[in-house]
């Protein structure tokens, strides 16, 4: 097999001859296209056809000729003239002192290198003379390399930022050219010989970086930035990371190898199986991946944020059909969470009362939420001030607008929860998003802020649109409904009139004195079921009650108790005494429509508690079952909402005709439930006291229809 030091000399020819072209193409370019006003143009010039006859030379006679030595030197002292002219190019011209003295050292040391080729060729050839020469040439190159590259940091540092869009391309070139040299020869003067992939290699690269040079002479070449793209930032320190293992574990094990014998042998062995391990469960970690995530956006990266990439994934999060299992609320928590890195988050929705409760949940199945989830005053806080909350800082007792009192206790024992984002639209609140802490712990900045703000307003006025949708399909299935009951009450009506003169006539007509009794009562009570049914039809939606009076609770909770024996367990825990303004018949109604939800969620033989207990000036009966439970999301969106319904052939108006004839009476149901573990109904109706105070007391039952509604 060929080796690659038989390789070398095929692969410089080839190098040199395509460092030729690479410089003859820039001198042409820089000819031709070049600033003419730049300082730096003649020296740029001259630097490209050295360095094209240079390869030229190399190509011909080989790296290591005299006469290519000669133009090597020649070569340099062109570069040298351009770093000094692109001081002047920076404006700095007149304030060269500090400078004269270095380059005039460069200049010195480089002019040594002919004296050093003039001393090799006259001496007697001996090895030891040969090593003494080569020694010293490679220190004089690396001293020439490093001054240069000193020189170029100091162009660029102390350059403005506008002369820095003229410096860049050169600078570039110049440092790869003189970088490549100094690892070159640090390598040569180590290892006593020049390494010759290196040395084959070096034609073909300065050729490469004079073509950099030649993008910096065009006129244009002050707006050509290198912008690489995050997603191709993050690969290539991947790919280092990786390189950087190698290297490690390459030279770690052959130091072992120079130890020799068994000892060494078993260290090789043992540290190639604990660097393997230790790839194995530390690369493929996310949390490594987002620790090299945030420290390159960190240091390499004017922004925190490529905002287009982020705009478009935030979109496409949000836009995303309804064919996948997330529901659009989940994807609108997880479209904020993504921004932030955030592993799960909440969705806060203010209720007809403006206080917060829970309506979906990414990725947090562990947190505890509480019903009422945030009070009115917090609600109020957020969308006055626009403020997103940093929930680290509200533990620490930082307090800008009066937050600290407002944020329930729930959220600040939670660790795990990062930030607040209000979600605002048209001034209003409609949500607010609970951020779960990133994998890699980190302080909320301004950049996060404002992406969050931005974001949050444009999530805001997806749900406000949403909610809007479902409000005109409601009202559009109410005016169905509405038309399809006024057909229902004219036929029950027509049929309660029929019934009445049937029973009227029954009364003169008929011969038989017991049938006609018999008729008689059938009659009569079938007309007055259908005019109590055709009451109730004509209360469904309107939130209208018969009559207010007082009622006793727990004498309440035991009829509805009685009535459910022998079919399910209906067990009354609590029965304190307490009499509430309301409608015997309607509380009766909505009482026995969520028992009998509760019944449909349970076992069979699972029993459903019925608890009555004084709440402050209310009363309060709780329906509890320990059946499968309900989502948040399904509580907000389908549990009150009309012609939504479970059970095949429902209208599903049933818990929305419960809770209107609660907040007929003035009261309010409330409810709280657990996937898994139950539900909790809650009807919640004013005291006499309570009543008397809100100035119904004393007052006609269709007055205080009237007040307490």
């Amino acid at each position: 097999m060929i080796g690659s030091a038989s390789l070398a000399p095929y692969l410089g020819l080839a190098g040199m001859i395509a460092g030729a072209a690479f410089a003859s193409g820039a001198l042409v370019w820089i000819a031709r296209f070049g600033d003419r006003a730049r300082p730096d143009r003649e020296a740029a010039m001259a630097a490209s056809a050295l360095t094209a006859l240079w390869c030229v030379l190399g190509a011909a006679l080989g790296p290591d000729a005299p006469a290519t030595a000669l133009i090597a030197t020649a070569r340099n002292l062109a570069f040298i003239a351009v770093i000094f002219r692109l001081f002047s190019a920076d404006g700095r011209d007149e304030s060269l002192r500090p400078i004269r003295p270095v380059i005039l050292a460069l200049v010195l040391v480089e002019l040594l290198q002919p004296l050093i080729l003039a001393i090799e060729m006259r001496v007697d050839p001996a090895r030891q003379f040969e090593a003494v020469i080569f020694e010293v040439s490679a220190v004089l190159a690396m001293l020439v390399a490093i001054g240069v590259l000193m020189l170029l940091h100091n162009l660029y540092a102390g350059a403005a930022a506008a002369s820095r869009q003229v410096l860049r391309w050169s600078g570039i070139a110049f440092a790869g050219i003189f970088a490549y040299d100094l690892n070159l020869h640090t390598i040569a003067y180590l290892g006593g010989e020049s390494p010759q992939v290196l040395v084959a290699l070096r034609g073909l690269f300065a050729g490469a970086m004079i073509g950099l040079l030649a993008i910096g002479a065009n006129a244009r070449g002050a707006s050509l930035q290198l912008r690489p793209s995050r997603a191709v930032t993050f690969q290539t320190l991947s790919l280092l990371v990786i390189a950087s293992y190698l290297l490690v574990m390459v030279l770690v094990t052959r130091s072992l190898a120079l130890i020799g014998g068994d000892v060494a042998r078993t260290g090789q062995v043992a540290f190639l199986v604990l660097a393997i391990v230790s790839a194995v469960i530390w690369l493929p970690s996310q949390r490594v991946r987002s620790w090299i995530r945030v420290m390159a956006a960190k240091h390499l990266f004017q922004h925190r944020y490529d905002y287009r990439v982020e705009w478009l994934r935030f979109t496409r999060t949000i836009g995303r059909g309804s064919g996948g299992s997330a529901s659009f609320h989940e994807r609108a928590v997880k479209a904020i969470a993504d921004i932030s890195d955030s592993p799960a988050g909440l969705l806060l929705v203010p209720n007809e009362e403006a206080q917060l409760e829970l309506t979906a949940r990414w990725n947090w199945p562990t947190i505890e939420v509480p019903a009422i989830a945030g009070g009115y005053t917090l609600s109020g806080l957020l969308e006055q001030h626009h403020h997103i909350l940093d929930l680290d800082e509200v533990r620490a007792g930082t307090d800008y607008h009066g937050e600290l009192a407002e944020v329930p206790a729930w959220l600040r024992e939670a660790e795990d929860a990062w930030a607040l984002v209000p979600l605002i639209h048209f001034e209003r609140l409609v949500g607010a998003i609970i951020l779960a802490r990133p994998r890699i712990e980190r302080q909320l900045d301004w950049e996060d802020l404002d992406l969050l703000r931005v974001a949050g307003q444009q999530l805001a006025s997806y749900l406000a649109e949403q909610a809007g949708q479902q409000a005109l399909m409601d009202a559009s299935r109410f005016d169905e409904f509405n038309r399809r009951m006024a057909f229902v009450m004219h036929d029950i009506k027509n049929l309660a009139s029929q019934m009445s003169l049937l029973a009227a006539n029954a009364e003169k007509h008929a011969d038989n004195p017991a049938f006609r009794a018999d008729m008689l009562v059938t009659l009569r009570k079938s007309s007055e079921k259908l005019a109590a049914l055709l009451a109730r039809l004509g209360r469904y939606g309107a939130g209208q009650v018969q009559e207010l009076g007082l009622v006793d609770l727990a004498g309440l909770a035991r009829t509805v108790a009685k009535r459910f024996e022998g079919v399910h367990p209906v067990a009354l825990t609590r029965a304190d005494p307490i009499e509430v303004v309301a409608d015997r018949e309607s509380l009766e109604q909505a009482l026995i429509h969520l028992v009998q939800n509760a019944l449909d969620a349970s076992d069979a033989k699972t029993p459903v508690h019925l608890d009555v207990v004084r709440d402050g000036l209310a009363g309060r009966i709780d329906v509890v079952d320990s059946g499968h439970g309900m989502s948040p999301e399904f509580v907000r969106n389908s549990l009150f909402k009309p012609f939504v319904s479970s059970k095949r052939g429902g209208f599903g108006i049933g818990a929305f005709e419960a809770r209107e004839m609660v907040r007929a009476m003035g009261g309010r149901l409330a409810v709280e439930s657990r996937e898994g573990v139950g539900s909790r109904f809650s009807i919640t109706l004013p005291l006499p006291e309570a009543a008397r105070l809100g100035g119904t007391a004393g007052d006609s039952p269709s007055a205080q229809q009237n007040e307490v509604a």
